[in-house]
Formats: structure tokens, C-alpha cells, sequence
């Protein structure tokens, strides 16, 4: 499946300037950054959570995993836990399972950007394919998806974490 085409109408509309690379295919945001020889606290990692009644898009560096006992306290949340993958085909139909974008913008979901992926200089994220990448300035995926910046990534264990 190509890069999703409702996010490309959404980035060409808004003029956001970016880049797509394509690679071979990459499952986990870790795998992403090595086949784009990126620094994984550049990759983004998309991790969708359902908290009280409501989806939210949570993004963190590539190396770092959601605590959701953080992201529930930050949110104020009573309840969160991951989206099953039967949600996730629902929520994103135009996108392969995993190679969601984090635009909620275009799928009515909040996004909550890690304030340590919000520091750095550039972002690369799933464009809805595990095979392509869209590369884009911070500044302008800001734009883009109008993220909350909360503190929400922690280092990632061998084995563990979203």
C-alpha cells in the first residue's frame, strides 16, 4: 500500500514542505530508523491509546515506549490501554496495520507529541505504508498536526514496551 492519499492531499493542501523515501519494508519504528540510517530519537513511534470512551495518537522517539501509567495521569485519564489491532484497521482504513501517520487531524483523534521528540530539529514517520517515509522539519509537522507537547516517553527496555 503507497503513502496514504488522504495524507498527502492534507500536506499539499497546508503547503507543508517534506520528503517521501521509500525502503524495504519496516514493522517496528526501531526497523524504520535503521533502514533510513536515522537516529531512532528522530523516528517517530505512533502508538494509539483508548482512555475514557476517546482514541488518542501518542508519538515518541523510535527508542522510547509509552508509560501509559504516566500518559494516564497526564491526561487525566480514569482508563487507558492500548488500541487492539481490530481498532486500529477501523480507525486508519487507508493505512497498513502499524504504518499509521501521526496526523489525527485527518482521523478526528488528538495527537500528544513527547516533549523530547518535540525538541528535535527534524521528524520521519509512517506515511500509512510500512514500506515509504515521510521526512518533514518539526516545525511544520506542528503545523500539521497541532500535537499537545506532554512528557510521556520513557527508554525502552529489551523486549518491552509500545
Amino acid at each position: 500500500m503507497p503513502l496514504s492519499e488522504r495524507l498527502r492531499r492534507f500536506m499539499d493542501a497546508r503547503h507543508i514542505p517534506y520528503s517521501l523515501t521509500r525502503h524495504r519494508c519496516a514493522f517496528r519504528a526501531s526497523e524504520l530508523a535503521s533502514v533510513e540510517h536515522l537516529p531512532a530519537w528522530e523516528v517517530a513511534k505512533t502508538v494509539v491509546v483508548f482512555g475514557d470512551k476517546k482514541f488518542h495518537i501518542v508519538v515518541v522517539p523510535a527508542d522510547r515506549h509509552v508509560d501509559l501509567h504516566e500518559l494516564q495521569a497526564a491526561l487525566d485519564l480514569k482508563h487507558v490501554r492500548l488500541a487492539t489491532e481490530t481498532e486500529l484497521g477501523e480507525l486508519f482504513p487507508d493505512c497498513e496495520l502499524g504504518a499509521m501517520p501521526p496526523v489525527g487531524i485527518l482521523y478526528h483523534l488528538p495527537v500528544y507529541l513527547d516533549s523530547e521528540l518535540a525538541t528535535e530539529p527534524m521528524i520521519a514517520f509512517n506515511g500509512g505504508s510500512h514500506e515509504e517515509c515521510i521526512h518533514m522539519r518539526m516545525a511544520d509537522f506542528r503545523k500539521l498536526a497541532l500535537p499537545t507537547v506532554i512528557s510521556i516517553a520513557r527508554l525502552q527496555l529489551a523486549g518491552h514496551g509500545w
